[in-house]
């Protein structure tokens, strides 16, 4: 069986179980809320909360690199730290990653099955807060390369040599729903023109872990993903659409693919802009 382009940057829960007091190793556990980190999270994880730490109060990612050096000093992490990223929500893991690359954080690793699978094999969790000693850390200037933005998508729009991958849920991509509800007031649901549809979870097993290379390859080359065109991924704010960049670009070796972080959010508020 192949294996992924970039195999090392994915770990397990034996490797982490056998890492946790690793001195150079920083686990980051993100949710929309502390609930699920404080009824019980993996001992040393240092939570962030996605809405507060990581995005803007319209939904937007939060760049700026004042709040984001802040962020790691806060938390303990150094240009040299091991960073490895989960959260209770399948695409947060990718999505942090895809977030450190960006401000050209060297060394982050995804868990692979994340808290589920963590859960699921019984390993060790506590309540205990993780008590964390600032650091001073170089921030690099964000990489624009990873990220697409609205000129870049509605320019890719009808080109044989480009696609875009919308992996929101099915009921999303069709407009029934605008970010899991009903569409409410002015809110337009649908999606890009020309987009394909290949939801974002279609890329995992049960157990919350990668599906092997070969099914990968036949999810997204039978929507016509293929790699030597220029991929562009979206959903609603980011996040979902990080994780099939991840699963593109590190696990199946795409060169050429860019998380559009606007997405919906940003695609359906600019006025007379077309949807489907």
């Amino acid at each position: 069986m192949s294996q992924y382009t970039h195999n090392n940057i994915l770990v397990d829960t034996q490797w982490l179980f056998e890492h946790l007091n690793h001195p150079n190793i920083r686990l980051i556990q993100a949710d929309m809320n502390p609930q699920t980190y404080n009824a019980g999270h993996i001992p040393g994880a240092v939570f962030w909360n996605i809405t507060t730490d990581l995005l803007l109060p319209d939904y937007r990612i939060n760049f700026d690199p004042a709040v984001w050096q802040k962020l790691l000093e806060n938390s303990g992490i150094t240009n040299n730290t091991t960073v490895v990223t989960y959260g209770d929500f399948a695409a947060t893991s990718a999505w942090l990653f895809w977030l450190f690359k960006v401000f050209g954080h060297g060394d982050v690793r995804v868990f692979n099955g994340g808290y589920q699978k963590w859960m699921s094999e019984g390993r060790p969790v506590t309540i205990d807060s993780q008590i964390i000693t600032p650091t001073e850390y170089q921030l690099q200037t964000p990489d624009p390369n990873l990220r697409a933005f609205f000129q870049d998508v509605q320019e890719s729009i009808g080109k044989l040599d480009s696609v875009l991958v919308d992996v929101r849920t099915p009921q999303e991509y069709s407009g029934e729903w605008f970010f899991m509800q009903p569409p409410q007031k002015t809110e337009r649901a649908g999606h890009i023109p020309g987009a394909v549809s290949v939801y974002y979870e279609l890329a995992l097993n049960e157990d919350g872990t990668f599906k092997s290379v070969q099914e990968l390859q036949t999810l997204y080359t039978s929507k016509n993903i293929t790699s030597d065109k220029q991929v562009i991924t979206y959903c609603a704010v980011g996040g979902r659409s990080a994780h099939t960049w991840f699963v593109l670009k590190y696990l199946l070796g795409y060169s050429k693919v860019r998380n559009y972080d606007g997405s919906w959010n940003e695609w359906s508020r600019i006025p007379n802009i077309p949807i489907e």
